[in-house]
C-alpha cells in the first residue's frame, strides 16, 4: 500500500503574495533539478517526488506493508518538502525576494481548486474491481465521519475537504469526474497477480491517529471482502448523492437510501462495519499490520463513533482532525463573537495545514500535547533517508544509492531499474512484497564495479 499527497504552495511577505504558485514551485524544485536534472525523481527513501499538474508538489510514498510504516513514510514526505522549502526561502532571498514559502497539506485552495490525497491498495487480480469497489462505497462515503480533515465552506463547518469534489462512485476517470475509486488498471506490479485499487475520496491528514484510522479501517474492510467474510448488506441506491450531506452533518444522522428499500443512517453504516471488523479481528491472521496495532484501530474507531452518537467529543478531541480543528475554530469563533465566514477563522483553517514544524498550527497543538501521536519522531526521521526494509522499495533504494554514487545514467520507476550507460541493463521487480532480488543484487554489484 502507499499514499500520494499533493501540497498547496505559496510564498508570502506578510499578507502579500510574493510569487505565483507556479513560480514558487519552480524555486522549490531547483535543488531537485540541479541534482537529478528532473523534477520527477525517486528519493533516497525510494519514494517518488515530483511536480504535478497545476504546480502542486507531490510525494508518493514507497511501497509499505504495515500501517505504522506507511504513516512514518507519509510524515517523512512532509519533512522532505519542509527542507526543500527552507532552501527555497534562501534562494528567494538571494534573488531579492522577501517572505517565506508555505506548504499546505490540505485539499482545497481559497479559489475552490481541489488537489488530492490518494490511497493505493494492492488487491488480487482475481477480484472484479468494479463490483468490489461498489461493495466498498457505503463504507467509503461515510468514512469521512471518522477521518475527515474538516473545513469552513459556504458559511458553515463541514467534516470533509474532498466530499464536495467527488462526482462518481467507481470510474476510470481521475480529474474529469473525480470518482471515489479509480479503476484505471495500473498495478505497478505483476498484472497477472495484482490490481491496484486507487482511492481518491479521502482527505489529507495532519493528525497521525486520524491517518492511521483512515488507512487501518480501510485495510480491515478490504481484508474482509477478500476473505469472503460476511459483511452486512448495505448497498445504496445512489451512493454519491449522499456524500455532501454527510459532510455537513457531524451527527451522522444523514439518511441513506438502500438499494433494497428502506434507509440507514451514515453513523449506522460505520457502526455495522465496525462490529463486523471486530469479529474479523478475532480470527484475522497476524500478518502485515500486526493484530495488536489493528486492535488500536478498532478501539479508536469505536471511540469516534461513540463520540458522534453522544456528541461528546472529549474522548477523541486530540486524535481526529476534524474534531481537533472544529474545537479550535469554535473557541476563536466564540471569542470573536463572529459567524463562520469571518476571515480570521479562514486563516486558522488554512494555517492548521501548514507543514512547517515550528509555525504550522497543527504542530503547535502537537507540541503542546493537544494533538496525539501514533509513531515517534525517530521512525519518521529514519524514513526520510531509508527505504522500507520489508518491501520492493528496499531494492530500489539500494540501486539508487549505487548508481548515484557511481554517477551512472539511469532510469527508475515503480517496477524497473535501468542503467543506461556504459551499456543498457534492466531489472524488473514485479513483486512489491519481495524485499530482495538476486538479479537486482547482481546489477548493483556491477554498478559498484564501475566506480572510478
Amino acid at each position: 500500500m502507499g499514499v500520494e499527497t499533493e501540497f498547496g504552495v505559496a510564498a508570502y511577505d506578510g499578507a502579500s503574495q510574493v510569487l505565483t504558485p507556479e513560480e514558487v514551485a519552480r524555486y522549490l524544485f531547483r535543488p531537485v533539478v540541479a541534482a537529478h536534472r528532473s523534477s520527477n525523481v525517486f528519493t533516497e527513501n525510494a519514494s517518488r517526488l515530483y511536480l504535478d499538474v497545476g504546480s502542486h508538489p507531490e510525494y508518493a510514498t514507497a511501497e509499505c506493508d504495515s500501517l505504522s510504516q506507511l504513516l512514518a513514510y507519509d510524515k517523512a514526505g512532509e519533512r522532505i518538502f519542509h527542507r526543500l522549502s527552507q532552501q527555497c526561502d534562501e534562494a528567494l532571498r538571494a534573488d531579492g525576494f522577501n517572505g517565506s514559502t508555505y506548504l499546505f497539506k490540505n485539499n482545497v485552495d481559497s479559489r475552490g481548486n481541489s488537489y488530492g490525497a490518494h490511497e493505493n491498495y494492492l488487491v488480487s487480480r482475481e477480484l472484479a474491481l468494479k463490483s468490489f469497489g461498489e461493495q466498498l462505497l457505503p463504507f467509503l462515503i461515510t468514512r469521512q465521519l471518522i477521518c475527515g480533515a474538516g473545513k469552513i465552506a459556504a458559511g458553515r463547518f463541514v467534516i470533509s475537504q474532498r466530499a464536495d469534489q467527488v462526482w462518481e462512485g467507481v470510474s476510470s476517470a481521475t480529474t474529469r469526474t473525480r470518482p471515489i475509486i479509480n479503476t484505471r488498471d495500473e498495478p505497478h506490479a505483476d498484472s497477472h497477480r495484482f490490481r491496484r485499487m486507487h482511492v481518491i475520496v479521502g482527505d489529507s491528514n495532519m493528525s497521525e491517529p486520524t491517518f492511521a484510522l483512515k488507512v487501518g479501517s480501510m485495510l480491515l474492510v478490504i481484508e474482509m471482502l477478500e476473505a469472503g467474510f460476511d459483511l452486512p448488506e448495505m448497498e445504496l441506491a445512489d451512493p454519491i448523492s449522499h456524500i455532501r450531506d454527510i459532510a455537513a452533518d457531524p451527527t451522522g444522522a444523514t439518511e441513506l437510501t438502500l438499494a433494497a428499500g428502506g434507509t440507514i443512517t451514515a453513523l449506522e453504516v460505520q457502526q455495522r462495519t465496525l462490529e463486523t471488523a471486530k469479529r474479523w479481528l478475532a480470527q484475522r491472521p497476524d500478518e502485515g499490520t500486526p493484530n495488536e496495532e489493528m486492535a488500536r484501530i478498532v478501539d479508536l474507531w469505536e471511540r469516534v463513533l461513540e463520540a458522534i452518537a453522544t456528541q461528546d467529543f472529549s474522548g477523541v478531541d486530540t486524535e481526529i482532525d476534524w474534531v481537533i480543528k472544529r474545537k479550535l475554530l469554535t473557541q476563536f469563533k466564540d471569542r470573536l463573537g463572529c459567524d463562520w465566514d469571518h476571515p480570521k477563522l479562514a486563516q486558522i483553517d488554512l494555517t492548521y495545514h501548514d507543514i512547517h514544524p515550528q509555525r504550522g498550527l497543527f504542530y503547535l497543538l502537537q507540541h503542546r500535547g493537544l494533538a496525539a501521536r501514533w509513531v515517534d519522531d525517530a521512525a519518521i526521521e529514519h524514513a526520510v533517508t531509508h527505504p522500507p526494509a520489508t518491501t520492493r522499495a528496499a531494492v530500489r533504494g539500494a540501486f539508487l544509492d549505487a548508481v548515484r554514487e557511481a554517477a551512472l545514467s539511469h532510469n527508475v520507476d515503480w517496477v524497473h531499474l535501468k542503467v543506461n550507460r556504459p551499456e543498457p541493463r534492466t531489472v524488473e521487480l514485479p513483486d512489491p512484497f519481495a524485499a530482495s532480488s538476486d538479479t537486482a543484487t547482481d546489477l548493483i554489484r556491477w554498478v559498484q564495479s564501475q566506480k572510478g
